[in-house]
């Protein structure tokens, strides 16, 4: 069972639900956990309609209401974005061939939430954030 202590385990654990929440929904995954110096980028999809996408996956543990506290989009940081954004750059200048000219390619942030018995109790898919 994960816990709020495993930080490390509870990300992949997150990374598996959004990989398998994008397959459902006609993505292809390309990469994960790309990696670039200090840059990283969780998944890289390319969409059913030909564009590529950046992913991001936020996950916490136990339902929470936004109006009393963190949600795990609160957790994508100006700092965060930025070197999100670096390396979503650095990758498209470096393969564009993954790239449609007429979609182009986004910045995704999948949010999930797991109830007690690691079961998703909310996902929130926020497109080209």
């Amino acid at each position: 069972m994960l816990n709020h202590t495993n930080k490390s385990k509870l990300g992949v654990f997150g990374e598996e639900i959004a990989i398998k929440y994008l397959i459902k929904n006609g993505y292809k995954i390309l990469a994960r956990n790309y990696l670039l110096k200090a840059d990283e980028i969780d998944i890289i999809a390319k969409q059913g309609d030909g564009t590529l996408v950046f992913c991001e996956a936020k996950t916490m543990m136990g339902f929470q209401d936004p109006a009393k506290g963190l949600m795990p989009e609160d957790n994508i940081t100006a700092f965060k974005y930025k070197k999100m954004a670096r390396a979503a750059q650095t990758f498209a200048n470096k393969y564009p061939g993954y790239i449609n000219e007429e979609k182009g390619w986004r910045m995704d942030l999948i949010a999930i939430v797991l109830d007690e018995q690691n079961n998703v109790a909310d996902l929130r898919h926020y497109e080209n954030v």
